[in-house]
């Protein structure tokens, strides 16, 4: 084993201990004290979700813990004057400081404090925001299995053609979309079945292309959405995971990363695939109809995987005059751009093998109208 494989079990395990270590003792707990703590948590969880300037919390009046160990729990109380706590303030959000990080320092805090009580107290409340996070904010999906487009990647994002089970007169819920129209007084509501290939990923309802890059949904403002629907499930788990890096360890929290992540970045590129072929329809459109011999600067969308966002490259084909549009200008500055591209150390390897994909898609588009 290698001295990085090797580090990374040993951290692996650490995080796993401590994971299994609060899921233990937020167990002893009595059922009231839990009760309490995932109240908090949820309060805390919407407004780290939304944005909050600060967030109040309080402490349970009690906490039960082994004195020491071998011993058997003890219940413990907490002070009334050491329960309540604010995170957050008008200050932190004019320098920027995101409010995750002020309750992270918050909690970090309550876990040093060398009284006992509150120490564990702080590390339940903790352990019960993130579990919020996961368990009870984002919806649960399908079971995927994704793989590497290529020995590049790092992302499994190419659902595993496993076979789908067959189509069944009774549709489950996952494997269907409510239909919004109104249906027939009596009826039910309407189940639309998502299509064979939507069923392959773990959330089928923000599926917007097929495996051809075709529109599955009825315009790209809904695609988008779609994608930003994907971008704020990956946030709240990384807010989770930056709370409590120990989340990690947990089995649902790790199924969700894994199965939006892989079908974040295979309907990110497929979005930017589908605009830069959007982007060729129109520079053609427009050539023929000569309304481009005044210039024609290009922004290309694509995905960045580090990122997990729509980024934009920006390059220019004609600079601003009177010059008379010829496909070759754009086969020109696209082989600008890929130069620049290539040697670009801001994107990882899988990103810019796809930014320079969606460049060859304008040359090869361009390069066939100069023959």
């Amino acid at each position: 084993m290698s001295e990085t494989n090797s580090k990374q079990s040993f951290l692996s395990e650490r995080l796993t201990e401590e994971y299994e270590r609060q899921q233990a003792l937020f167990s002893e707990q009595p059922a009231i004290i839990q009760h309490f703590l995932e109240a908090q948590g949820k309060q805390i969880a919407e407004a780290l979700v939304e944005g909050a300037l600060q967030v109040r919390f309080s402490l349970p009046d009690r906490v039960t813990f082994p004195l020491e160990k071998g011993e058997r729990p003890a219940q413990v109380t907490i002070p009334q004057n050491q329960r309540g706590y604010v995170a957050g303030s008008l200050l932190s959000r004019l320098r920027k400081v995101e409010l995750y990080k002020e309750l992270r320092h918050s909690l970090n805090e309550l876990e040093q404090s060398p009284d006992r009580p509150v120490s564990v107290a702080g590390g339940l409340l903790r352990h019960a925001v993130v579990m919020h996070l996961v368990y009870n904010m984002l919806p649960a999906g399908r079971s995927v299995s994704y793989k590497l487009a290529d020995e590049e990647e790092t992302i499994p994002s190419v659902p595993e053609d496993e076979g789908l089970e067959p189509e069944s007169a009774i549709t489950a819920s996952t494997d269907a979309i409510v239909e919004e129209e109104k249906t027939e007084e009596g009826r039910g509501e309407l189940l639309v079945p998502f299509v064979p290939y939507a069923r392959k990923f773990y959330l089928p309802q923000w599926v917007a292309f097929d495996e051809k890059g075709e529109l599955l949904v009825k315009s790209v403002e809904e695609a988008q959405a779609h994608i930003k629907s994907m971008q704020r499930f990956m946030e709240v788990l990384f807010l989770a995971v930056a709370l409590a890096p120990y989340i990690s360890a947990d089995k649902e929290y790790a199924k969700k990363r894994y199965g939006m992540l892989g079908q974040l970045v295979n309907q990110g590129r497929a979005l930017a695939n589908y605009q830069t072929r959007q982007i060729i329809a129109r520079i053609q459109e427009r050539a023929s109809s000569g309304n481009l011999n005044r210039g024609l600067s290009l922004s290309l969308p694509y995905f960045d995987d580090q990122e997990l966002r729509i980024d934009i490259s920006k390059f220019e084909v004609i600079p601003a005059g009177r010059i008379m549009f010829v496909p070759a200008f754009v086969v020109r500055a696209v082989h600008q751009e890929q130069v620049k591209v290539s040697q670009d150390t801001r994107y990882n390897p899988s990103t810019r093998k796809h930014l320079l994909y969606l460049l060859d898609l304008l040359e090869q588009a361009f390069e066939a109208a100069n023959l």
